[in-house]
């Protein structure tokens, strides 16, 4: 998808007689079915006629121009692209990052400077370090700039209303090797920002190159395929491996899960010869390494030169897995709203983890929604399409992903569907009688695990206070073991104050903790992991997680604070959900008393199972403490 495409010539023209910002907005409306926001039409008028004044000074009259082109199944958008060949007449194309910054200031990111945008000071991306992002995911992922006779592909970025100061945080040190790579150029700069395109493109003909771009299509290079597998196995082994699901000593499938993975992969390889869809669904409930198969299947597949992505429906889990890989390696993980667009079959497998958080529909940030069901752009998407599902850890209204779904649109689709089951247990120590008595005691199945035997190697620990157990779980962190505290969804949850520090939301008699960072947060304090970073970077252990943070985590312990909107009468024997505790706005619409009480029983589930080596528990209720004492013996 782009706004706008045609010769650099017309795109002066409309420039110049001040037409360009509305012929965005009417492709906008065509696209997107609303308008877009007045500071967008005020960047397209401003930056557009600044850049088209550097294609007229530069004399570049004979080039290819998009605007505002959508990098393939991401929600991203470069800003302009201009082609053309160089004074050789080979293929050229270059992205220009424009900025309307007038200044910024010193960011304690690695990759970040912090500047009013938006209504508001955000810490933001250094627009090299953006612009360079841009570039390596279309080499990677489009087939115009792959391989012999590709479009080479330059990338700078021009912020037309900043004039470089002394000591400017843009050109700080630490900044100098991404500026060398991807220049930046300011309001002063315009002399050598025409030398560097007309170095480039100075051999015109860009209408051409233009056509092969818009003609190309969306397939990820073997180089990236091969980079995937190669650091997808590397971090499977190293420590992080910790964080990314049961994984079985160095990276070795055993039993049903070696049996599922050779299945997958010999149906993919017979897939391809028979030209049948696929689908393939994968139950299993907490740790019985439903990640470590998917993430070694995408591994393995990228290898072979398959065209594998891992998709979830969790920003805290796929966000830390792209930090974990690298940048040019997180284009293989996606999200379930990303194949809206995506064309029948452009992947050939498509590796959809945690399976229960599909939604009803997607819904896009800049569209209310894509009208059609998710698991239908999810299927259509995919030669074959892996489903990876545990029914009971659906833990909030919209999530729909069931097995039956899969199973009625796969069937429309004509798809040959297989079905398997993993059941061994790797976390929790490896005892399938802890996750059995926990769904017992919840009430979540009815399971032979009815009281927990405390000799049992798994550490389970009930605290008087969260006081006692956050102090218990700092201990093990001290000692090198991994380890968060949660909580149920009991507080509310406050963006961090405007310098950056987290409002202590959590507050227990007299303990006080932050949740971990808004997700709307503007800008955090030095050592305050992102909302999505929580469970992998150390200053996590400083905050209590969520649901919606914890889940897909595991770690050696985990703490867990047992809130009052779900608690055990006694008297009649029955769990209660309390609506009048729970902080949660999504949860409590729920449609009826019995899917809140579902929900809020599947939270606690995945909290409680969080734990490889132990979990330890405070109970704000003492009915429910009382409960679950008497169903367990010394």
């Amino acid at each position: 998808m782009r706004l706008y495409a045609g010769s650099s010539q017309q795109f002066i023209t409309d420039s110049v007689h001040n037409q360009i910002a509305d012929k965005l907005k009417l492709a906008f409306f065509e696209y997107f079915r609303h308008n877009p926001s007045p500071g967008e039409l005020n960047s397209w008028r401003n930056s557009l006629r600044a850049i088209s004044q550097v294609f007229q000074y530069a004399n570049l009259l004979d080039h290819g121009v998009i605007l505002e082109y959508q990098l393939p199944l991401t929600s991203k958008r470069l800003d302009c692209l201009i082609c053309g060949t160089d004074a050789e007449g080979s293929d050229r194309a270059v992205i220009i990052e424009l900025k309307q910054w007038e200044k910024c200031v010193p960011s304690e990111g690695e990759n970040e400077v912090l500047t009013w945008v938006g209504g508001a000071h955000r810490d933001v991306l250094h627009p090299s370090a953006q612009v360079g992002q841009y570039l390596t995911y279309l080499e990677d992922t489009h087939t115009a700039f792959q391989g012999d006779g590709s479009v080479a592909l330059h990338a700078c970025t021009y912020l037309h209303n900043h004039h470089a100061m002394e000591s400017d945080p843009l050109f700080a040190t630490k900044f100098t090797g991404i500026v060398e790579r991807f220049p930046l150029y300011t309001a002063d700069d315009v002399d050598s920002l025409k030398d560097f395109l007309h170095g480039r493109l100075g051999g015109g003909n860009g209408l051409t190159v233009l056509k092969k771009i818009e003609e190309s299509k969306y397939r990820p290079s073997k180089k990236l395929m091969d980079h995937v597998g190669q650091i997808v196995k590397a971090k499977l082994t190293g420590t992080e491996a910790k964080m990314l699901g049961s994984l079985a000593k160095d990276y070795t499938l055993i039993d049903e899960q070696l049996i599922v993975y050779d299945k997958i992969l010999n149906m993919v390889r017979r897939g391809f010869v028979d030209h049948k869809k696929n689908v393939v669904i994968i139950k299993g409930g907490p740790g019985t390494g439903k990640s470590v198969v998917a993430l070694k299947l995408l591994a393995d597949l990228n290898s072979k030169g398959f065209n594998a992505q891992y998709a979830t429906g969790s920003k805290s889990f796929t966000e830390t897995l792209r930090k974990i890989v690298g940048t040019k390696a997180s284009a293989q993980f996606k999200y379930f709203l990303s194949y809206v667009e995506a064309e029948p079959n452009a992947i050939d497998v498509l590796i959809m983890d945690e399976a229960h958080r599909i939604r009803e529909k997607t819904v896009l940030r800049m569209r209310k929604s894509s009208g059609d069901a998710q698991i239908n752009e999810l299927l259509r998407a995919g030669k074959v399409c892996v489903f990876f599902i545990d029914e009971d850890q659906i833990v909030r209204p919209g999530e729909i992903g069931s097995i039956e779904l899969i199973k009625s649109y796969a069937e429309k689709f004509g798809a040959v569907i297989h079905e398997h089951e993993l059941d061994a247990q790797f976390r929790c120590n490896g005892s399938d009688a802890f996750v059995n008595w926990i769904n017992n005691t919840l009430g979540v199945k009815r399971t032979a695990n009815v009281i927990w035997d405390l000799h049992e190697e798994f550490d389970f620990k009930i605290f008087h206070s969260p006081q006692e157990l956050d102090d218990a779980i700092r201990k093990k962190v001290s000692g090198g073991s991994t380890g968060r505290v949660t909580a149920g969804y009991c507080w509310d949850w406050h963006p961090p104050k405007p310098d950056g520090l987290l409002i202590e939301d959590v507050v227990i008699g007299d303990y006080r903790r932050p949740w971990n960072a808004h997700f709307e947060a503007k800008k955090l304090a030095a050592g305050i992991p992102k909302t999505s970073l929580w469970a992998y970077e150390a200053g996590g252990i400083d905050q209590v997680g969520c649901i919606y943070t914890a889940q897909g985590f595991e770690f050696d312990y985990v703490g867990v604070i047992f809130g009052k909107d779900l608690r055990f009468d006694l008297e009649t024997g029955t769990w209660v959900a309390d609506k009048t505790h729970c902080a949660d706005a999504t949860l409590k619409r729920a449609k009826t008393n019995e899917d809140f009480l579902k929900y809020v029983k599947n939270v606690y589930r995945v909290l409680l199972t969080r734990g490889m080596k132990g979990c330890y528990v405070c109970f704000l209720d003492k009915e429910t403490e009382q409960f679950f004492r008497s169903r367990f013996e010394a």
